[in-house]
């Protein structure tokens, strides 16, 4: 006679990146091993919550069960650990996609940043939200039972792995639904096979879990422990947000948001409040330390927990928080939701409007007390999460002011990209005279800070914002102006430094613009339609000659950005403005044989300074070397 369970029975290979993490977690956590606890127990609470949302649209998953719960055993005897709970369970397909495989993008990104160094590792492990394999850093064997609720008794599904290569899945009988996960232990966790041990972990880590975390009680006889049959709670069981302030203490905010951020580090800052009038809700949101794998996937999911009267409604309601915040993480519980509320009604709802308005308050004022109050720590921020920020320029208008207030910009006074200032900065140390915000952008930091376009600056000390995020030039065509002073490009238009010229510079550009419109206009008729203009530069002290874009036309920068993500820019040339002090343009002045080959050099490196790439390098090398043999003739 076949056993069935052998019939079905069936070994499957792992996902490659499951293969590199768990070597990952064998080999390299042992310094961190009690987060395995943690990691588990926090799944089952999602479970749990998972099923209380599933249950409000279709009852009949709670199968008479709906007081639900998390269960942690041991069996010193077979050496095993058990974390079990009565929440949501998983289908075989479940199963697979779930322990099997890494479902989530970034994970060759996530791999590569994997230096070998333990904290950090499990630093990245943490955000990449992979709580689940931790389970192997201290057990040689897992195994997980499991069924969906609502599914039929023998559509309970087992899962067993050694942490190798493979693992094997079947379908069993399970009357309950839920999931157990037993940990085999490796023969140095002997201290795992102790209640204290547990519920010391368990009340370092989880107490702020809101489902009860059960354990048999113990009765100590003769100085030994033994289990009775009566469980007791083992953590506080409270929503944390809904408690005081002054009753929560500083480590408990800091191990809720690992628990709800799927972080292992702490935070960098976090609002809590309660707020009452037409709305009634409790916010509690943090700043992470560390920006996610997936911040740049705009279309993600993001990491604010919604409840309704302390129901857990949806994971990841992003009406909640808008795109530039997409960092931030925590709950937001309403009293006036109701409980079967979707994600359609929430992109509807007047409530959810205000709730947001709310909560972007909250975070934009806690950046600006950090910013104010901890500069370092907001440095630290600015460092993972600015380029997201810039964002909100244009995205959020009612509130531009204070988020352009937070921005953070290299600049001409500084030696690397890391010192950075603010347009309050800049604006207390603007010259006598000075009206106006200057900046530069590129593609780079030091092709930024080596722009031709700053040499007048730097002789008059002036100092210029150095720009070269990709998010930048789009940023800045929604901020016209801080604090009254008009940002100005150093690129773009006509320059006018106003009160920082005397009447004698602008006199003498007068004149030498007058003697060498000769010159402007031999060079214009050489170079033909790829420019649009030929003028004095005033802006150039080293440099033979520039290439600017006219007030109104787009940036050279920003049209090879466009470029190069495949869409299409306006059509527009630039001016190229001369030198008149500069060698090369005195012998152009003077050059009748290689006329147009000077000006064409003269045009395209104008081009390369500023990061743009020549239509013909091979011609232009050719030039350069026929000339060179010129000179020396």
């Amino acid at each position: 006679m076949t056993d069935s369970a052998t019939v079905n029975r069936e070994t499957m290979g792992f996902q490659t990146e499951v293969k590199q993490l768990l070597q990952l977690m064998i080999h390299s956590l042992y310094s961190n091993r009690e987060i395995f606890l943690r990691e588990l127990v926090s799944n089952a609470s999602d479970a749990c919550d998972k099923l209380r949302f599933e249950g409000l649209h279709n009852a009949a998953l709670f199968e008479d069960d709906s007081e639900l719960a998390i269960r942690i055993s041991f069996d010193k005897e077979a050496r095993t650990l058990t974390i079990a709970d009565n929440g949501i369970g998983m289908s075989r397909e479940d199963v697979i996609n779930n322990l099997g495989t890494i479902a989530k993008s970034g994970t060759r990104e996530f791999f590569s940043k994997l230096s070998g160094d333990q904290q950090k590792d499990a630093n990245l492990i943490g955000q990449f939200g992979v709580g689940f394999y931790s389970a192997f850093i201290v057990a040689d064997k897992v195994s997980v039972l499991t069924r969906r609720g609502g599914e039929q008794a023998d559509q309970g599904v087992r899962w067993e792995s050694d942490g190798g290569g493979e693992f094997d899945i079947e379908m069993v009988n399970k009357p309950t639904r839920g999931t157990e996960i037993t940990l085999h232990l490796r023969e140095d966790q002997d201290d795992l096979l102790a209640g204290y041990k547990l519920r010391e972990i368990v009340r370092k880590y989880s107490n702020h879990i809101v489902q009860p975390i059960l354990m048999k009680k113990e009765e100590w006889k003769d100085g030994v422990p033994e289990l009775s049959e009566e469980d007791e709670t083992v953590n506080q069981a409270t929503a944390l947000w809904t408690q005081s302030k002054s009753d929560i203490t500083e480590e408990q905010y800091k191990e809720f948001y690992k628990h709800v951020g799927h972080d292992y580090d702490d935070p960098l800052g976090w609002s809590h409040a309660r707020v009452e009038g037409r709305q009634e809700y409790t916010q509690l949101l943090y700043i992470p330390k560390h920006a996610p794998f997936d911040l740049w996937d705009r279309n993600a999911r993001h990491g604010i927990k919604l409840y309704v009267r302390r129901v857990f409604i949806m994971d990841d309601a992003e009406q909640l928080m808008p795109l530039y915040l997409r960092f931030v993480r925590g709950v937001v519980d309403s009293a006036d939701l109701p409980l079967n509320v979707s994600r359609e009604i929430l992109q509807e709802s007047k409530d959810i409007e205000a709730i947001r308005k709310g909560c972007t308050g909250k975070v934009l004022g806690l950046l600006a007390d950090m910013a104010e109050k901890e500069p370092e720590k907001y440095a630290t921020f600015w460092a993972e999460f600015g380029k997201v920020l810039k964002e909100g320029v244009g995205e959020d208008m009612g509130n531009k002011d204070k988020i352009a207030a937070l921005l953070r910009f290299a600049s001409t006074q500084a030696d690397t990209n890391e010192e950075i200032v603010s347009l309050a900065d800049y604006i207390s140390r603007m010259k006598e005279g000075q009206d106006k915000i200057y900046y530069v952008t590129a593609e780079t930091f030091n092709a930024a800070k080596n722009s031709p376009h700053l040499e007048v600056f730097r002789k008059k000390g002036i100092e210029v914002l150095l720009m070269s995020d990709r998010v930048d030039e789009w940023a800045l065509s929604y901020l016209n102006e801080f604090e009254g002073k008009q940002l100005v490009s150093v690129a773009k238009g006509g320059l006018d430094l106003g009160k920082l010229e005397d009447e004698a510079e602008k006199q003498e550009q007068e004149k030498q613009a007058d003697e060498l419109k000769p010159l402007l206009e031999k060079i214009k008729a050489s170079l033909g339609d790829k420019v649009k203009e030929v003028r004095v530069t005033h802006r150039l002290t080293d440099s033979p000659a520039c290439l600017v874009a006219d007030d109104n036309d787009m940036s050279a920068n920003l049209a090879r950005m466009l470029k190069a993500a495949g869409q299409n820019a306006p059509s527009s040339q630039p001016i190229l403005e001369i030198n008149p002090q500069h060698p090369v343009v005195t012998r152009l002045n003077a050059e009748e044989k290689h006329f147009d080959d000077w000006a064409a050099v003269l045009f395209e490196q104008a081009l390369l300074a500023e990061g743009g790439q020549l239509d013909d390098p091979a011609t232009f090398v050719k030039r350069i070397n026929q000339l060179m043999m010129e000179i020396g003739k």
